[in-house]
């Protein structure tokens, strides 16, 4: 009897695993059909092409309106959910591409899964990218963006800062440049597999590539020297791991562990707990780089492991 009751469920988790295999074999495939570490101006059009058309293929969830405008010459868009949605909070997020791609069709799939999960309204912004922009562009427009906010009557705690991988990065040390100007900070931090460690020095970069079918050391390199070339890589405004976090908002982070920037997430966990910042770290074994994204199990747990993570902290 509890073979036959548990069938179905065990069907489905049977076909949920196929479905994630299928996708971690594609993503190597790809991975190993392209050129993702070139900054060779034909490569990396083709790479930010290529973020877009993967934003469209994501397909994100349905009931939402994306409204796109432009801000000084900078492109932005609305997501509303169309079902009614909170006034009290709203969510700013930084899409990631290493700094040197990514666009609102990349981060259309994240925004509008937010919007879904949380009843919030979410802006997402495109800022300038490397190598044509080099730091701190990105940095200026993010700051842009909050001012943004901040002029509508947003009042800086109903802020929820979001962004995954460089955009991860991207959120602390636009969190980290508003404290050191003495102004309010966001009132909560969502990380998706945020990018902390620019000189690579955790050991997921070498002990997890293999397993990794998105991210390669390669990769980090040629991008972060696209971004910020000849530098000091453990630079807090790099860095953000190694920055004076004390002070921060509460903080949620999500992570794969079979990503190479697994160490970029626990070390920052660690950071932020003993600069005395609530912190929540929350792993899954299977999966990789950025997987909310894609249309998984997981990535459904994650959005509503998140949307109970705010709602907790009175969002």
């Amino acid at each position: 009897m509890n073979t036959t009751l548990n069938r179905p469920q065990e069907t489905a988790e049977r076909l949920n695993q196929k479905l994630t295999d299928a996708m971690m074999a594609a993503l190597k495939t790809v991975r190993s059909t392209t050129s993702p570490d070139s900054m060779d101006a034909k490569d990396l059009a083709y790479q930010r092409k290529g973020q877009e058309v993967l934003g469209r293929l994501m397909s994100p969830p349905i009931g939402f309106s994306w409204e796109p405008f432009v801000l000084d010459g900078m492109p932005m868009a609305w997501v509303r959910p169309e079902r009614g949605h909170s006034h009290n909070n709203v969510i700013l997020y930084c899409h990631g591409g290493g700094y040197t791609s990514g666009n609102p069709g990349y981060a259309r799939v994240l925004a509008a899964k937010m919007a879904s999960a949380t009843g919030c309204e979410v802006l997402a912004f495109q800022y300038r990218l490397a190598p044509e922009f080099p730091y701190p562009a990105a940095l200026e427009d993010a700051l842009k963006a909050w001012e943004s906010l901040m002029h509508q009557g947003w009042g800086a705690k109903n802020v929820i800062l979001a962004g995954h991988s460089a955009g991860g990065n991207l959120a602390l040390e636009l969190t980290l440049a508003l404290k050191a100007e003495g102004r309010l900070l966001p009132g909560r931090l969502v990380l998706f597999s945020p990018w902390t460690d620019m000189t690579a020095s955790g050991e997921s970069y070498t002990q997890r590539e293999e397993l990794d079918p998105m991210l390669t050391n390669h990769y980090i390199q040629s991008v972060r020297r696209a971004y910020a070339p000849e530098t000091d890589y453990s630079l807090p405004q790099f860095s953000p791991l190694f920055a004076d976090l004390s002070g921060l908002p509460p903080t949620l982070i999500q992570v794969g562990e079979r990503e190479i920037l697994y160490s970029d997430s626990k070390g920052l966990q660690q950071a932020l707990i003993s600069a005395e910042v609530p912190c929540v770290l929350q792993s899954w074994p299977d999966m990789w780089h950025v997987f909310q994204m894609f249309p998984l199990k997981s990535a459904g747990e994650a959005m509503t492991a998140m949307a109970e993570f705010l709602r907790q902290l009175g969002c």
